[in-house]
This record gives structure tokens, sequence and C-alpha cells, in this order.
């Protein structure tokens, strides 16, 4: 028997479309309160969260993971029901099976391992955070448990983040940081008019076409020597009214960063405006603050991190910050050293999204590694 297959499937055969967790918490608490971890169920609006910890003084480590998964997309195209894990060819298919049901299913069976093989030699306290609402808005999940922790002066000293960073093999990408997001969404006025007579109207596209140009080039190096360059991208433009024989009122332009620590969101949003004063357009600009981001500068989680990856399966892992963003980003800004290591991400969010079998026992190894590393 492998329990850390056997949790992930238990886990993924549960059908929690965010902000749903459909009863997953609850079975993770109910295995991590038999092995004497305190629980506490911090529901915030339509979203569950698990606060769980073992141990009464020490520095805190902690696992930081979600429970809830993407929608399936087209059900007929999978091979297999997303929500009956199957097993084939030595993979796990089903909807989380990677991101991140695997990963949380090996944080309980890692912490199991290690406390009955060191619990006399534990030096420190574990804690497991879970949230139904990483793959959603993410408003009522952990950055809503960070503040009920922060009130009551609760310190973080390492997070590792469940998430799937493997890029051909498990453990062959860590992630020590990630890139914020910002976007915008930028209406550009004119005058409606016959396409006919166009010196009675004024043709929102051609005013602001030089403008977009410019803002299109934007970018903003970075210094760290961790991360790419923060390039604007813009992902929407729409005018018209449908009809040939219009010009259109107006013009809407939606734009998006993704920023290092280099870049404040106010550079941005100077850089941008400041194009737009300089053509004279007559706009309004709403922003949409995403997440911010961090990056690890410590070493200590890092090195235990990777030492363990290494005595698992000997490899040494790249350290990245690219891809999106993750929960990490709530818990970074405390001082927390945070770490993400998780299986590999090449079918996260696709049809088939599956796991290879032997690196779910593996990550589990990986993972009560760190733990030893760190608590004893």
């Amino acid at each position: 028997m492998n329990p850390t297959l056997e949790l992930t499937k238990d886990l993924i055969s549960r059908q929690s479309i965010t902000p749903s967790d459909a009863g997953c918490q609850k079975l993770i608490a109910e295995r991590l309160e038999a092995i004497n971890f305190k629980i506490e169920h911090m529901p915030f609006g339509d979203v569950k969260n698990l606060w769980a910890t073992y141990g009464e003084s020490g520095p805190l480590f902690v696992f930081l993971g979600h429970t809830d998964v993407v929608p399936t997309g087209p059900i007929e195209e999978w091979s297999n029901d997303p929500f009956q894990p199957t097993e084939k060819e030595g993979f796990l298919y089903g909807r989380g099976a990677a991101d991140m049901k695997g990963s949380v299913a090996a944080f309980v069976t890692s912490i199991e391992n290690f406390i009955k093989e060191n619990k006399s030699k534990i030096n420190g306290r574990i804690g497991v955070l879970l949230t139904s609402d990483e793959e959603g808005p993410a408003v009522n999940g952990v950055v809503k448990v960070v503040e009920e922790l922060n009130s009551r002066k609760e310190k973080i000293d390492w997070c590792l983040v469940g998430e799937p960073t493997a890029s051909e093999k498990l453990g062959d990408v860590i992630k020590i940081g990630r890139r914020g997001s910002i976007g915008s969404e930028i209406k550009i006025y004119g005058v409606q008019g016959h396409i006919a007579y166009p010196h009675k109207a004024k043709n929102p596209i051609h005013l602001a076409t030089e403008a977009i140009n410019e803002i299109s080039k934007l970018n903003w190096k970075d210094k760290t020597g961790q991360f790419q360059d923060s390039v604007l991208q813009i992902s929407n433009l729409k005018s018209g009214t449908g009809a040939s024989n219009v010009i259109p009122g107006e013009l809407t332009l939606n734009c998006n960063v993704r920023y290092s620590p280099s870049t404040t969101t106010e550079d941005i949003k100077e850089s941008v405006e400041s194009i737009l004063k300089s053509h004279n357009l007559s706009y309004e600009i709403n922003w949409i603050q995403g997440g911010n981001p961090f990056l690890n500068t410590k070493k200590t989680l890092i090195e235990s991190v990777k030492n363990s990856i290494t005595s698992i399966i000997d490899i040494v892992p790249d350290q990245t910050t690219d891809g999106g963003t993750s929960d990490g980003r709530f818990i970074a800004p405390t001082g927390t050293e945070v770490v993400e290591l998780g299986p590999v991400n090449d079918s996260i969010h696709k049809i088939d999204e599956r796991v290879k079998i032997e690196e779910l026992t593996q990550l589990s190894e990986i993972y009560k590694n760190i733990l030893k590393s760190l608590l004893t």
C-alpha cells in the first residue's frame, strides 16, 4: 500500500472546484488530529481554511497548500472521469493530481512519518495551512488567515508551498520568489459620429495609436539578478459599435505587467499615465492590483530543500522565480522564508491532469527530510 497515493486518490475524488472544499480539509484535519495536531477551521465567506499546528515551542515550519481545483473543462475530452482517480502506466490521473492534491497528501504522510520516527527529538513546531480559495479570487483564503495569525503575533519561520514547480522531473526546479502582477483597464474617449463626417467626430482609435505604441514598449529592468525584466503586455483592445459606418466614441485597452521587486506599482502607473497625458488624451484608468512580488534572500530553507532533493533523487534543483503567482505572496511579507516545491507542472489545469505515482512517494520523502533537517 502507498499511503501518499491512497490519500491523493481520496482527495481527487472530492469535487472541490473553487471555492468548494468538498470535505478535503475535514479529511486532512482528521488525519492530523490523530497525531496530536491542534485543529482550527477558519472559514471566511464561502471559503474554508484549515490551520493545524503541532508542538508548543520553538521555530515554526509550515506547509502551505490549497484543496480547491480549477474546473475540468469538457469532461468528454478526458480519458476518464476527472474526479475518478485513475492509475495508468505509472501515472495517477485526475483533476488536482498535480495542482495540488498530490502535494497536500505528501504533506500529511511526510508529517506522519517524521513524527513517528523522530517524536522525542523534535525541536520546534509544525503547521499546515490549507485554503479552498487559491485558484479563485484569493480574498478569503490565506490572506485572511495570515491577518488572524499576525493579530496573535504568530511568527512563521519557514514556509514550504506545495505548488507544482518541476519542469521535467520532480525536484529539477524550486521557486524562491515570484513576480507581482498589476493590471489596468484604460478607457480613451473620443466623439462618436458618422464615418462620412470625420470632422464632426473624434476617433479614439486614431487619437490613441501613438500612445498605445509607446505603452506596448514599456519595460523595467530587474536589479536582483533573480527575475526576468518586467514587460508590459496588452491583453485586449476593444472599440467600435459593430457598424462599419460609425466612428466609435471610446476605446478600451487592457494591460498587465508581471513585475520584480526592483519595480514598484507606482513606477508602472507613472510610466503609463505619463504617456497618456503626453498625447493629451481624454481617458479614465482603473488599476487592478494582483499579487505582490517576493524573493527569498535567506539560505536556511533553500539549502534544506536543495539537500533534501539531492539526498532522495540525486539532482540539484534550479532556483527560479518565473511563472504566475502563489499564496506564498501572503506569507513572505511577514519575514518568513518561503520556498515552493511540488510535482511536475506540465499537465496542470489541462485535460488529463496527472502525476507520476513514484514521484508522489519521493515528494513525501523529500518533505520528511526537510522537516528532519530543520526541526531535529
